[in-house]
This record gives structure tokens, sequence and C-alpha cells, in this order.
């Protein structure tokens, strides 16, 4: 560690430490580093921006979107249901997929879009 990246002296702001630790203790930090998580992983992120264009998807749909096994689709699904990110029903023989909250579709489309502009996403 440098000196140019450390304070020379430890010396904090009691009352801004203490109005930001107030918030962390809200249950909300709690969701928010579960949905990050859980959209760290590649195909859980393409599958969750796949569903933030189509209304539901089918597990076979996901396999072939992330180019994957239909197996291993469908243990990023189950990991984004566990989540509370995606729902899931039966019809017949197939199972669909979609987002159980529409407000992951924002957050989504501003990571997505501002990294596209800053020429981040392929680098």
């Amino acid at each position: 560690m440098s000196n140019q990246d450390t304070c020379e002296i430890y010396l904090y702001d009691e009352e801004k430490v203490n109005h930001v630790q107030e918030l962390l203790q809200s249950e909300d930090i709690v969701h928010a580093v579960r949905l990050f998580k859980a959209l760290a992983d590649e195909n859980r992120a393409k599958i969750a921006y796949a569903l933030c264009h189509e209304k539901e998807l089918c597990v076979c749909d996901v396999a072939n979107i992330i180019g994957s096994s239909v197996a291993t689709a469908s243990h990023h699904l189950r990991m984004l249901s566990r989540q509370g990110i995606v729902n899931h029903h039966k019809d017949g023989k197939m199972v669909f997929y979609s987002l159980k909250d529409e407000r992951i579709k924002p957050l989504i489309s501003l990571a997505l879009i501002n990294h596209k502009q800053e020429g981040i996403v392929n680098a």
C-alpha cells in the first residue's frame, strides 16, 4: 500500500459513519446482496437479461440462449428461483420461467447500457 491511497492519520466523521451504519441495518441490503450474488454468474446474468426481453422462457429456450445443456440451464434457473428472482410454472411436460420482480429489469438494463457505453462489456 502506498501513502497515496490511504489516510495518513486515522480520523473519521462519526455522524456520517453512524448515519450510514443505521441505513445498512435494513433488510434491503441483504436482498440486494443476494440479487447481486445470483447475477454475478455469467449464465445467470444472461438468463435474467433474456427474461427482461421475453415474458417467459422454457428451460429448453434458456439452454439454447446460454449455450448449455438443459441440466445446466435447469440448475441456474433453480438457483435464481431460490433467490426469489424468477417464478416457474409447469405446462404439460414443459416448465416455463419468468421474472418474479419487474424491478430487476431497469437494474440489468442500466448495468448493460452503462458498460456498453464505456466499452466494458466485452473487455
